[in-house]
């Protein structure tokens, strides 16, 4: 798979059930733009498991951003909500939604949780 956005996609909708997304149930729709096209990727999340669909349906919340930007989240060299305060991606529809995309995409590279960082310094961890 050459294309980076795809593979993201294919690994998000390979990924196991996530505990903290069992609660969750709902459609995210990712318009990316690029060179007066768009690429639409559907998001499908039920019972802790992600839907991958390549195709323009409604959803709960409309994601709208530049391929390139969306290519940086992706990489985890830029955070979605950070990305919706500065105006980098749009959001229409459910919020929530907005807040969840911070567990979908990965972190910064060569960020590390905070336990391992206090892990035998003594500290409860």
């Amino acid at each position: 798979m050459s294309d980076p956005i795809e593979a993201f996609f294919a690994q998000l909708a390979r990924r196991a059930p996530e505990r903290l997304l069992r609660r969750t149930a709902g459609m995210i729709r990712f318009d990316l733009e690029e060179d007066g096209g768009l690429d639409v990727w559907h998001l499908t999340i039920s019972h802790g498991r992600i839907g991958v669909e390549r195709r323009e349906r409604d959803a709960d919340t409309v994601i709208r951003t530049r391929r390139d930007f969306f290519l940086r989240m992706a990489r985890g060299e830029a955070k979605p909500l950070a990305a919706w305060l500065r105006n980098d991606l749009t959001a229409e529809g459910h919020f929530r939604f907005v807040v969840l995309l911070e567990r979908l995409f990965p972190a910064p590279p060569g960020a590390r949780h905070p336990r391992t960082l206090t892990a035998g310094r003594g500290e409860p961890g």
